[in-house]
């Protein structure tokens, strides 16, 4: 019997790639953070969208956490739209 393999994170289980792993966790938390501040202003998905300038299925798709239909660009455009500014921070692994 195998012994099971353990992960420090669930984007370290499913990624075949640490690069892929730590792309995911960047999308995950920009799209939690877009959340968050849809959330905090009130805005239905309508008014999110426009505020985003992206389409109200497109917010959905967000706000659901469907990291697989985002990439970094398109995060950190929908951030731009909504005035934020992003900052990337490293650490060694």
């Amino acid at each position: 019997m195998r012994k099971p393999e353990k992960y420090a994170s669930v984007w370290d289980a499913i990624a075949d790639t640490p690069g892929q792993a730590a792309n995911l966790r960047a999308r995950a938390e920009l799209m939690r953070q877009i959340a968050n501040l849809v959330k905090k202003q009130g805005w239905t998905q309508t008014e999110a969208a426009q505020h985003c300038g992206v389409t109200q299925p497109r917010i959905n798709d967000l706000l659901r956490g469907r990291v697989s239909r985002f990439s970094l660009d398109a995060l950190v455009n929908i951030c731009t739209a909504l005035g934020c500014r992003v900052r990337l921070e490293l650490e060694a692994a």
